[in-house]
């Protein structure tokens, strides 16, 4: 384990503690990128911990992040089905448009001009170091890093910031990206007077969860299991999951992967211990660790998909949501931006 990870592990501590203690203090950003439906790896390592955060008390910023759907692929796709799908699951999953503000990328000039001063702030072998930009190229099947796709940690150094978030809640891989932000920030501080919090990860309660076919879950490659999915696809889905040649179910994650990834799943939808599922489980085999976790996901999300039929039949009350969010996300851009002018000394409404 790095000094790195212990180091953003005790800060996640710390976190968990100012949501019991006094959730006032903080504000949350986070966001998800609208290249598709989301699934229960974003659930599990994300979406858990904004409605913590939100029933806690805490201040929520939740982003759609469009403009960086281009930042991998050359073509865009359904942009505006996929910003309308991450609008219903995220409210569906619990964010109260009444307490979270949430709006898109491109509505929010002033946040994105922020790029400009935080570029200056890094190097290109900062950026070429990054591992989740490896691994978004790698995943793309990109060979040739384009500069959008490179300057990714910056511009969310940005989303991040913007709003002067002092708390992402991200899964370990995500972590680059927020050491990244805060290096930005400690740069800026140091070199034109103190504007910018650094911001904490909370990190999830879940690990990486594999896709059903054992590999990184990614929209791409067809191995996730998507929210808005029926019980039935979702069933479908989970019966070609692969596990492995030995019946006995164990809790083995070093040498049992796939299996053991299973067992998390039931595990973070039932509250229990894997070790425990995989006792009880036992001799039943692959079919048994299989229909337990169809049952184990499908109630977990049965409130969810229940909720998001509803608001999918909805679209006035979607556009009215997106709009105030984007109205308010514009007002705190432009102080933030007007902020960092006056730092920068670039303020040129009296020259006096």
């Amino acid at each position: 384990m790095s000094e790195t990870f212990r180091a953003a592990q005790a800060r996640s501590a710390a976190v968990e503690k100012l949501i019991a203690d006094d959730p006032g203090s903080l504000r949350m950003l986070t966001g998800d990128r609208p290249t598709g439906a989301l699934h229960i790896g974003h659930y599990f390592g994300s979406i858990r911990n904004r409605v913590k955060l939100q029933r806690s008390g805490a201040e929520i910023w939740q982003l759609i992040a469009d403009y960086q759907v281009i930042t991998d692929r050359e073509v865009a796709g359904d942009i505006r089905g996929s910003v309308t799908n991450l609008l219903v699951d995220n409210i569906a999953a619990g964010l109260d448009p009444e307490q979270a503000t949430i709006f898109t990328h491109s509505s929010v000039p002033a946040l994105n001009q922020l790029m400009l001063p935080f570029l200056s702030l890094v190097s290109v072998a900062e950026l070429q170091r990054n591992p989740t930009v490896k691994d978004e190229a790698r995943t793309a099947g990109i060979t040739s890093i384009g500069g959008l796709l490179l300057t990714y940690p910056v511009h969310q150094a940005a989303d991040i910031l913007f709003c002067k978030a002092n708390v992402v809640p991200v899964g370990r891989d995500q972590l680059p990206h927020i050491e990244q932000t805060r290096v930005i920030a400690r740069r800026f501080n140091d070199r034109y007077g103190h504007v910018f919090p650094e911001p904490d990860a909370l990190l999830s309660e879940a690990p990486l969860i594999l896709g059903t076919d054992g590999t990184k879950m990614s929209k791409s490659k067809g191995n996730v299991i998507e929210l808005r999915m029926s019980a039935d696809e979702t069933a479908k889905k989970i019966k070609g999951a692969k596990t492995d040649a030995e019946r006995h179910i164990t809790w083995d994650p070093d040498h049992r992967p796939e299996v053991a990834n299973l067992l998390q799943v039931i595990s973070l939808c039932e509250g229990t211990d894997p070790e425990q599922v995989a006792a009880e489980i036992g001799d039943g085999g692959g079919g048994a660790l299989k229909a337990r976790l169809t049952d184990a996901v499908n109630t977990e999300l049965a409130p969810l998909r229940e909720r998001r039929n509803e608001l999918a039949a909805d679209v006035g009350y979607l556009t009215s949501v997106l709009a105030a969010g984007n109205e308010r996300a514009n007002q705190m851009a432009e102080a933030t931006l007007a902020e960092v002018r006056d730092a920068m000394g670039m303020d040129y409404r009296t020259l006096v």
